[in-house]
Formats: C-alpha cells, structure tokens, sequence
C-alpha cells in the first residue's frame, strides 16, 4: 500500500487539513513502532502498522471540526466510519478495520446506544494485536496540539467519558504495552 499516494487521492498536498493529517499520523505511527520496539513478544506486522496508522484518520475531511481544518457536514465522531468506507473503496478492508476501530479505547455496541452517538449500532472494538497497539497509540496524540505527547493520566480522564468499560480496556493496554 501506498498511504501517501491514497491520502493525496482525497486530500490537497498544501493544504492545512493534510499537514494536521500527516503530522498527526506521523505521531502515532512512531508511538505504536516504538512500543513494539520494547515488546517484540507482541510479534505483529511492522509494514501493516506503518501503513494503518498513517491511514487511520483518512476519514476527518467529511467532518465539522473547524479547529483542524475540517468543514465537512458529519459529526467528527463518524471520521472512523468514513474513513473503513473509504479504505474498503480503495481495497483495503483490513485497514478499514483499524480506521472504523480506533476510536478512544474502542466502542461496544451498549457503549454506542447508551450515549446516543452518531454511530453504528455496532460493536467498534480493535480486534487484532495491530488495531488495539493503533488504538492506544492514538490516545497519546490530538491533531490540536500536534508533536505534544498526553501523559497518561490526562488520557485516562478523556477515556473515562466513554464509561468503566472503555477506562478498563485503557488500563489494559497501559499494562500490556507501556
């Protein structure tokens, strides 16, 4: 896969949008490879890791999120599910999974319905070694304060809005990665 060659299919090489984007991807994409550097026993596919976690936000361009420079009609929210429409369009359904699947520490199907967001009525859990690593790595990182890494416990206060559960998987991974 080629993700700069798709990413400039739907985004303008000079445009703010696209250096938030790759500046963003660049980020978590150093955070997973730098966790799997120290946990080798993970034993995941490095090249799949490069190429999902520069894609997994390909979809914020359909969203309204002015402060990165998106002006889209969709709730920022749905980026996860735009962004597998896009990857299974373009033939990658396996890195569809880790754009639909990224969100926070992941989205039960309860988690979902129980706060009303604009999703679908579907559990959005990384599955794989590799979607949970690019998961948690983009907790780590916002696209409003590019290059900052969050401190943990910052993450954990974000994360916690999501419900106990959504904390639970967080702490996990704090666990099995850090």
């Amino acid at each position: 896969m080629n993700y700069l060659e798709i990413i400039e299919k739907y985004y303008r090489k000079d445009s703010d949008l696209y250096n938030i984007l790759i500046s963003h991807s660049v980020d978590v994409t150093r955070k997973a490879l730098d966790i799997v550097a120290r946990h080798p026993e993970l034993n995941v596919d490095l090249q799949f890791i490069r190429e999902a976690a520069m894609i997994h936000d390909i979809g914020i361009l359909k969203t309204d999120a002015p402060g990165i420079q998106c002006f889209g009609k969709e709730p920022y929210l749905r980026h996860s599910v735009i962004g597998a429409e896009l990857m299974r369009r373009e033939g990658y359904p396996k890195h569809a999974f880790v754009c639909e699947r990224h969100t926070g520490a992941g989205l039960t199907r309860d988690e979902i319905i129980d706060q009303d967001l604009p999703l679908p009525h579907m559990d959005l859990m990384p599955v794989s070694m590799e979607e949970q690593l690019i998961c948690f790595a983009d907790c780590f990182f916002s696209k409003t304060k590019l290059g900052r890494e969050k401190p943990v416990d910052d993450i954990r206060r974000k994360v916690r809005r999501f419900g106990k559960r959504s904390l639970r998987r967080f702490d996990a991974w704090v666990e099995m990665f850090l």
